[in-house]
């Protein structure tokens, strides 16, 4: 049976960057109506992307008040509670343990700030990516215990510590763990494992397998407030405002790729509002390092705050996002914030390098289904944001893998981004359950691994021989997939409002896609790193400005910069507002585009 959902839009069966136009749920072609009523719309929107009738206003307005699940429905959570009040009610010295990522600095900061507010002044130790490598070391557990610290909170790590854990526990150590990764059957020895994503967990529990690790510690520091209430600790003394962290939560959440359903569009709605009251000192920096002049959108969080919290872990100091978002001195704040921006100009160019190394290896992996590309020298800093670029172009799972310069003695540190409807993460565990791997977890969009170089071809037939089906499977699937076609005039800023109004936009809640056209092109030249910059009008008098980012070497690119003159086509992508303008204008973001004759 044909449904108006599986027929294509306008016809489009290939597009110019070889996709089928498909609504994401019904029909939505406004055409030349103009602007639709903006709560109908929004409603259709939200049914679009699987909400019920009966629950549109709820999602509509997402608040924690309707989203926050009791914490004591995870597994762990009350003892991982019970533990940290103990340290708060007796003074004792505690240290977070983190992660070199935005997650990691995220979690690791909100517990600090939470146990500042409860008058326990906690240490932090980041890992040197390079040094160290990911998650926590048992000798770096037993010094920390050797020096004076009786417990130690592990976030956005730990999940597979079993070693480290174990040395930690025979030093006579306590060790929460408050991670999101994926587990393994067994569990590492710890006072108390706080993560969705355990096998074990309760149902309410794993639903809520898309926190970050930053929402995972929110819903302790939750927890934890809750038991030191019922103690009477806040006899005499203020509570802490736990909204007032909401600003790190978002951060963390929109920088981890996190899943944006659910409680997470909750955390990052409230986030956002949090965050454009500029009281984290830290935060306010970071934003006016990013050069922002208005309040911070979600996207904003991943593409200009978030690389710059990465850069230090990545290319520079693992410290310097903690350090930046808890600290209370402004000139400390720019001085951070400053040196971020920098190191993140650096990560630029070294990512720049290693992604034309990683694509001329592209060249010989047509009929793989995960790209397994391994260089010798190349910065371990960069090759998960390289993945995910990778990732992107092909539509296929990617593993970068850092080489020693040797690439004989040194083991090759690996990570990987997937395509959805793939579980890397626990194709990364199954290799290392078979022997192929030194080291490998993560979750399912993205996982990490440490492999002996003589051990990579075994691997690359592993993942082909597990993931090549549902890879077949996932591509097929694969299509540009459309909320609704307009006109070039029904591109106002009016319209984009409505839009935005569903939002926070991210995996798992696509940001609605929007087709316009028929349209020529006035203008099209490349801009930027190669961006196609573009000036489109159409037959009802309307224009709009439009841009192509990375795009100029793609198929498409090159169609829009030298095919389309005197051809009509339709353009899809995201529509915005465009904040360089004189005057306030809507534009697109293009993502796909099709001819119209």
């Amino acid at each position: 049976m044909t449904t108006e959902r599986s027929m294509a839009v306008y016809g489009i069966e290939r597009s110019l960057s070889g996709k089928a136009w498909r609504w994401r749920a019904g029909n939505m072609d406004l055409g030349d109506s103009g602007f639709a009523d903006g709560n109908g719309l929004a409603a259709q929107l939200l049914l679009a992307r699987g909400v019920s009738r009966d629950d549109l206003a709820r999602q509509l307005n997402p608040t924690l008040r309707d989203f926050l699940p009791d914490p004591s429905a995870f597994r762990d959570m009350d003892a991982a509670a019970e533990r940290l009040a103990q340290a708060v009610l007796s003074g004792e010295k505690v240290t977070i343990y983190g992660d070199y990522d935005v997650d990691g600095a995220t979690s690791a900061a909100l517990m600090i700030r939470l146990l500042a507010m409860l008058e326990l002044e906690a240490g932090y130790y980041i890992p040197d990516r390079l040094l160290e490598g990911y998650g926590p070391s048992g000798e770096a557990l037993v010094r920390l215990g050797a020096e004076g610290s009786s417990l130690i909170v592990t976030v956005d790590c730990g999940a597979m510590a079993h070693d480290a854990l174990s040395q930690a526990h025979a030093a006579g150590v306590d060790v929460i763990v408050v991670d999101h990764h994926k587990c393994s059957a067994e569990l590492p020895l710890a006072t108390a494992l706080v993560n969705p994503n355990r096998l074990d967990e309760s149902d309410l529990g794993h639903a809520h397998g898309h926190l970050a690790a930053v929402g995972v510690a929110f819903l302790l520091g939750t927890a934890l407030v809750r038991t030191l209430r019922q103690r009477e600790y806040f006899s005499g003394r203020a509570e802490p405002d736990l909204f007032g962290l909401l600003d790190l939560v978002a951060l963390g959440t929109v920088a981890d790729v996190a899943a944006l359903h659910g409680l997470n569009r909750a955390l990052v709605t409230q986030g956002l509002k949090v965050m454009a009251r500029r009281e984290n000192i830290g935060m306010a920096a970071l934003i006016d390092a990013s050069r922002l002049t208005r309040a911070p959108a979600c996207s904003d969080l991943g593409f200009a705050l978030g690389p710059r919290i990465n850069a230090g872990g990545r290319v520079g100091e693992s410290t310097l996002g903690v350090r930046l978002l808890t600290t209370a001195d402004p000139d400390e704040a720019a001085q951070i914030a400053a040196r971020l921006s920098v190191l993140n100009e650096e990560r630029r160019a070294i990512e720049a390098e290693v992604q034309a190394a990683a694509e001329a290896q592209l060249e010989g992996q047509h009929n793989r289904a995960v790209h397994v590309l391994a260089g010798a020298g190349w910065h371990p800093g960069v090759i998960g944001i390289v993945a995910g670029r990778i990732k992107e172009r092909t539509g296929k799972p990617a593993i970068v893998i850092a080489l020693g310069d040797s690439q004989v003695d040194e083991p090759g540190k690996g990570s990987g981004r997937s395509i959805s409807g793939v579980d890397l993460g626990a194709a990364i565990i199954a290799a290392r359950e078979h022997g192929l791997l030194l080291a490998g977890g993560g979750h399912a969009m993205a996982a990490g691994l440490t492999i002996a170089p003589e051990r990579l071809g075994e691997f690359t037939e592993f993942l082909d021989s597990r993931l090549g089906a549902l890879v077949a499977r996932a591509r097929e699937h694969q299509a540009t997939l459309l909320d609704l076609g307009i006109a070039p005039r029904g591109l106002t800023p009016e319209l984009v409002e409505t839009l935005e109004s569903v939002g926070p936009f991210g995996v798992g809640w696509p940001g609605p896609r929007v087709a316009v056209g028929p349209v020529g092109l006035v203008k099209a030249d490349i801009v930027g790193q190669n961006h196609v910059r573009l000036i489109a009008s159409g037959t009802d008098g309307g224009s709009f400005k439009a841009i192509a980012f990375r795009a100029a070497e793609s198929e498409l690119g090159q169609s829009l910069l030298h095919g389309a003159k005197g051809r009509r086509l339709w353009l899809a992508g995201r529509a915005r507002i465009d904040d360089w303008s004189s005057r306030r204008q809507a534009e697109l973001h293009v993502e796909d585009a099709a001819w119209a004759e």
